[in-house]
């Protein structure tokens, strides 16, 4: 059973994680406000155009057998970055600045290939993750529902089928406005200030508030065939938890 596989890897991979780690703040994008909203060209195109940003996504676009519906088919992309994919591959062996890490890592102790180039991944890993960002239709940050985290019986986001037939909720959060120009008189006005969005990956739609949460740090860019939200890389993984993609990795390379 696909279960008990698992077990044998659940020490290895609780090696990788202590969390995503600290956060730097970026301010390119909250609300869309500061986009470059319209870009000539499909959503393949925009990734080609990135290439610091998107370079390894465009290829396991590419891998996955996707490239024509990213230039034909519209649809909202909510894209992770090439620092994501970076984290997942990781070092089998550490270097001078870095240690060992992510599915090398784990793929060297246990004797197997390594992964050298992203088409040593197989493609239908690939397809089956980046299609979980994928859903129907031409959505950008004012068509989606408000959500308060504090607040959910209120202010709930909404939940999206994905291309993948996986369930996110999406949902916009309407920060506070506060000036706090005054030290001695700091005000707050609710829901005033800056919009951000946010996607919420559901790994088991029996248990609807269990969601894995990634705020989008770019949002509203608008290539001919569809909608780009840029995920916030430094508060992501790549598949929403790069466990359970590192557990495909392993899996296939047996």
């Amino acid at each position: 059973m696909r279960s008990l596989k698992n077990i044998s890897y659940v020490l290895l991979i609780s090696l990788l994680f202590c969390g995503i780690g600290s956060c730097k703040k970026d301010d390119y994008y909250k609300d869309g406000g500061l986009a470059q909203a319209k870009f000539e060209g499909s959503i393949m195109a925009y990734l080609d155009s990135k290439p610091r940003e998107f370079d390894s996504i465009a290829q396991i676009v590419r891998l996955a057998g996707l490239e024509e519906d990213f230039k034909t088919k519209e649809f909202t992309f909510f894209a992770p970055r090439d620092e994501n994919i970076k984290r997942l591959i990781g070092l089998a062996r550490g270097n001078s600045q870095n240690g060992a890490s992510g599915a090398n890592m784990l793929l060297y102790q246990l004797g197997r290939d390594t992964i050298k180039t992203l088409a040593d991944v197989d493609s239908t890993i690939w397809r089956k993750y980046l299609l979980r960002y994928m859903f129907n239709g031409k959505r950008k940050l004012m068509d989606y529902p408000q959500i308060d985290f504090d607040l959910l019986n209120v202010y709930k986001g909404q939940n999206y089928t994905s291309f993948g037939n996986t369930v996110s909720n999406i949902g916009v959060v309407y920060n506070d406005a506060i000036n706090d120009s005054d030290k001695n008189n700091i005000t707050r006005l609710k829901y005033m200030g800056y919009r951000q969005l946010h996607i919420s990956y559901i790994p088991d739609i029996s248990r609807p508030r269990e969601w894995i949460s990634c705020p989008v740090a770019s949002s509203d860019i608008q290539p001919d065939n569809g909608v780009v939200h840029v995920i916030d890389y430094t508060k992501a993984e790549f598949g929403y938890g790069r466990g359970e993609v590192i557990v495909d990795i392993l899996e296939s390379k047996r």
